[in-house]
């Protein structure tokens, strides 16, 4: 159970490979792509911002406080967004999934089921980890729903948590899969993806 390791996390959609600052320029461009930056509930990072989270994140890493990712679509062999292991616990063998985002060209392709798919077993198989965690934005409901359809169950709201950059108060919403429903979540993650890769009927 090695919570320092950074792997890379290799699948047919999905390639995480280890942050670097080689990635920066690329997540420069898949940030662009809809100005994703501008929603008022989410933190992903603007391009001109990037440097800085990319910095942030690989601080974390070295600090043994996260595990950080670039998301590259395997197909098209770009780097198309990021997550990571976060909050982690290697003594209750705890983690969360966040600070999670995708290019729009990416969603809705296969690519978020494959990573979750990939993240979940590093976690349960490789760290053996007894819960995964994800928290999101009360009025994140894309999110909420991405989530919920991964088998997670949500765990509860925690009122007023956080209080963003604009002043606004964050209700976070709290989810998690627990080790004895790995195996379900697994096979509905897996068929998810044997669905993306039928071709249509006609």
């Amino acid at each position: 159970m090695d919570f320092t390791t950074l792997p890379a996390l290799l699948g047919t959609r999905a390639t995480l490979e280890p942050l670097s600052a080689g990635h920066v320029d690329e997540l420069k461009v898949a940030a662009d792509e809809g100005e994703l930056w501008r929603t008022w509930y989410t933190s992903i990072p603007s391009p001109d911002g990037m440097d800085a989270e990319v910095t942030r994140r690989l601080a974390l890493f070295a600090a043994g406080r996260m595990l950080p990712w670039a998301i590259r679509d395997t197909v098209r062999g770009v780097v198309i967004g990021m997550t990571t292991f976060m909050n982690m616990s290697p003594e209750h063998r705890h983690v969360e999934i966040g600070s999670t985002w995708l290019a729009p060209s990416a969603q809705r392709t296969g690519i978020n089921a494959e990573a979750k798919l990939l993240l979940l077993r590093h976690a349960f198989e490789t760290l053996d980890c007894v819960a995964v965690e994800f928290r999101t934005h009360w009025h994140n409901h894309q999110s909420r729903a991405a989530i919920a359809a991964l088998g997670a169950k949500q765990d509860g709201v925690l009122r007023n948590h956080q209080i963003g950059q604009d002043g606004t108060l964050r209700d976070t919403v709290v989810f998690s899969i627990i080790a004895s429903e790995w195996p379900t979540v697994r096979l509905g993650l897996t068929e998810r993806l044997a669905r993306h890769a039928r071709p249509w009927p006609g």
